[in-house]
């Protein structure tokens, strides 16, 4: 009987949060798991020379700015809306529309682009085949984010 009553569990509470909810908590903490308002492709993005931003408009969509500068007058610099689903699609305007993928961690410009884009680029730069890092997720950095113009990528000037 004594070894029976030793065996005994208790049971747990209902209110008391499940083990696993707070294994994802540490997880998300540590960057293992990214939290979910990094799901969502909104900030700063680069690479080297190369910048980009996601900024939420009211409507649901996003304004997207893109600039790269190698200076010397080689640079691109692209402004307009885009709408996220499977993939980010841009529109930069006069015909430059483009699908990035998004990963989570990074936007991807595709390697080919419509050759409308190409008049957002002098000399020999372009936007084709960036891989941008994020820098930040915040809406507020996204919109004070410059061009190689000087003037406001994401932002109403």
């Amino acid at each position: 009987m004594l070894l029976l009553a030793g065996c005994e569990r208790a049971t747990p509470t209902p209110s008391s949060p499940p083990a696993g909810a707070a294994l994802e908590r540490a997880a998300t903490s540590a960057g293992l798991v990214p939290a979910a308002a990094r799901a969502r492709p909104v900030g700063v993005f680069a690479a080297e020379a190369a910048r980009l931003c996601l900024a939420p408009r009211p409507d649901g969509t996003v304004r997207v700015g893109a600039s790269v500068d190698y200076g010397a007058g080689q640079r691109c610099v692209a402004r307009g809306v885009g709408r996220i689903g499977a993939t980010l699609a841009a529109d930069l305007g006069a015909g430059c529309a483009v699908a990035l993928a998004f990963d989570g961690d990074a936007l991807v410009v595709p390697a080919t682009l419509p050759i409308a884009c190409d008049s957002r680029c002098s000399g020999r730069a372009a936007l084709a085949g960036l891989r941008l890092e994020r820098w930040s997720d915040s809406a507020a950095e996204a919109i004070r984010t410059r061009g190689a113009d000087g003037r406001l990528l994401c932002g109403d000037e």
